[in-house]
This record gives C-alpha cells, sequence and structure tokens, in this order.
C-alpha cells in the first residue's frame, strides 16, 4: 500500500464514520435506540477505526 492509497482509504473510513455517527444520530433522536447503546456503538466504531489505522499504516511500504 502507498502513502497516497493510504490516504484514500483514510477519506473513505472518515466519511463512512461520518455517515454512521450521523445515522446512529437520527436513530436517537427518533427514539429507535438508547443513549447508552448509542455510546457503546460510537465506542466501537472510534475503536475499529484505530485498529485499521494501526494495520493500514503497517501496511505502508516505504
Amino acid at each position: 500500500m502507498t502513502q497516497s492509497q493510504r490516504l484514500k482509504y483514510s477519506i473513505l473510513i472518515s466519511l463512512v464514520v461520518l455517515a454512521i455517527m450521523l445515522g446512529l444520530s437520527y436513530l436517537q433522536n427518533a427514539g429507535i435506540i438508547s443513549e447508552t447503546l448509542f455510546q457503546y456503538i460510537a465506542i466501537g466504531v472510534a475503536v475499529a477505526v484505530v485498529v485499521i489505522n494501526g494495520v493500514m499504516r503497517r501496511k505502508v511500504k516505504p
């Protein structure tokens, strides 16, 4: 993986995370999910992004 590929994937991941958070916020405001469930899912998404970013960083070839 090159540096430019990593940049493209990072932008894609950030857009996906933004969409997930907006969706979760909508579901919470509509009363479909509770605030604690929202927090747990948000923490899970954040941990997944950190892990994916770490894996991508290791795959970048100098």
